[in-house]
């Protein structure tokens, strides 16, 4: 157990007020030492705290606020857990962890399933490493919803898929979460020739009968195509999705949709969209998707970046730009064919010239490629080919999260000066027109 690392102390806040500093630690919150920062949230509601600190510099301090009920100190850590990450105990051969190559940076390799992180951040656990003390905990504290990697209903399969006996208790797992009221978002990675087919069939049959009453255990679930690189262990069993194989699923699970739909309203099973760029099929209207459940699992995520776009296009493109200006736009080229008219909406713009170019990561050895995929590595065999604009528009979610680094640890710096040309990362859509529309 660690204590609490501050990263950063918000603007007008009571931490700003009382003289807290980046790098001051935070031992203990009357009396009781935070494991992470569910604890932390939960210790600092109350209206009167004691703090143990200790400061930057190694001196310890005792503070005592007063403040409001459930009123924000306004601190952020450096870790979101203080005593340590609850790794993966499973073996699954389509973990994308055991699918990179050696001598990368450490967290690369660090195999999450906790089901903090699940509850704050909304990534998947698998459910087979917690001892009692945190299903308990999970139970007390209202740890709900949490995201699950079931791929399996059936226990022979599941166990096979996950290399974990305690694999086979998902639906024991799944009606604890029924008897106490919880709640959780499932994903299911097909797996063709082994979870597939009539085992899809029993899996998202078995996880819609927790689909009912007044708080239903299982809120949705995701159908993801699994996702294999050149660097995986070659005695894994697994074989890529073909298009043909994506066109069975989608037909498989649309029909299952239109069952759900007509027994509770909702769709619940939800096809990743990446099953229809494989199987070269335009993806489902807006309207399909209700309220973006899985959007965190891709689905429906290009449908709401084109409606994002849409929306800010109208309201922020100018008809015209002061000076004339050309950028080259990099993607995946799983988003090419439908970010075509994204980049006509800003050529439509007087003086300003944006070329769309898309491609896949002969790095990880894939055919199709989501864009946060996309290497440094792949950008500096693949670009000197492209005709290069002097200014290169780059989406950050290829970027490690706070370093300007691709995950095969090629730096910005690195490509800027290989390539010669002007790199410029951008986070989400609205910073997209920042940089492209400066108004006359």
């Amino acid at each position: 157990m660690k204590p609490a690392r501050i990263s950063k102390i918000l603007a007008q806040s009571i931490a700003e007020e009382i003289g807290f500093e980046i790098g001051d630690s935070i031992v203990s919150i009357n009396g009781m030492q935070p494991r992470d920062l569910i604890d932390y949230q939960f210790l600092c509601s109350d209206e009167y705290l004691e703090l143990e600190v200790i400061d930057k510099y190694g001196k310890n301090h005792l503070l005592e606020i007063e403040k409001d009920y459930d009123e924000n100190l306004g601190l952020e850590f450096e870790d979101a857990l203080f005593d340590g990450l609850i790794q993966c105990n499973n073996k699954c051969p389509f973990c994308f962890i055991d699918q990179q190559p050696d001598g990368k940076r450490e967290s690369l390799y660090l195999k999450d399933d906790d089901y903090r992180l699940s509850f704050l951040y909304g990534s998947y656990l698998t459910l087979t490493n917690l001892t009692t003390r945190e299903w308990n905990r999970i139970e007390q504290m209202r740890l709900s919803p949490l995201y699950v990697s079931v791929h399996a209903t059936e226990p022979d399969i599941r166990i096979r898929l996950l290399k974990n006996q305690r694999a086979g208790e998902i639906k024991q797992n799944l009606a604890w979460f029924q008897e106490k009221r919880l709640q959780v978002h499932a994903q299911v990675v097909v797996c063709p020739n082994i979870n597939d087919g009539k085992h899809l069939e029993t899996t998202l049959n078995d996880l819609f009968s927790f689909h009912q009453g007044e708080i239903p255990a299982v809120i949705s679930a995701a159908v993801v195509p699994v996702g294999l690189t050149k660097f995986r262990p070659q005695e894994d069993e697994l074989i890529p999705v073909s298009r043909e194989k994506a066109k069975e699923v989608i037909k498989q699970v649309q029909a299952l949709q239109d069952k759900f739909r007509e027994k509770c309203g909702s769709t619940f099973a939800w096809l990743a969209d990446e099953w229809f760029l494989i199987a070269q099929e335009d993806l489902p209207p807006e309207s399909h998707y209700e309220d973006y459940p899985q959007i965190g699992n891709g689905v429906g995520s290009i449908r709401q970046f084109l409606k994002e776009f849409e929306t800010i296009a109208n309201e922020n493109l100018p008809a015209k730009i002061a000076q004339p200006q050309e950028y080259t736009w990099i993607v995946g080229n799983a988003v090419e064919t439908a970010f075509q008219p994204l980049v006509a909406k800003l050529n439509q713009v007087e003086n300003l010239n944006v070329n769309l170019v898309a491609l896949n990561s002969d790095y990880w050895g894939q055919e199709i490629t989501v864009t946060g995929l996309i290497t440094g590595q792949d950008l500096l065999a693949k670009l000197p080919e492209k005709k290069l604009t002097k200014k290169i528009l780059l989406p950050s979610v290829m970027l490690k999260h706070d370093e300007a680094k691709f995950l095969d640890d090629v730096t910005i710096a690195e490509l800027e000066e290989k390539l010669h040309v002007k790199v410029i990362p951008v986070n989400g859509i609205k910073e997209l027109m920042e940089v492209v529309s400066e108004p006359v």
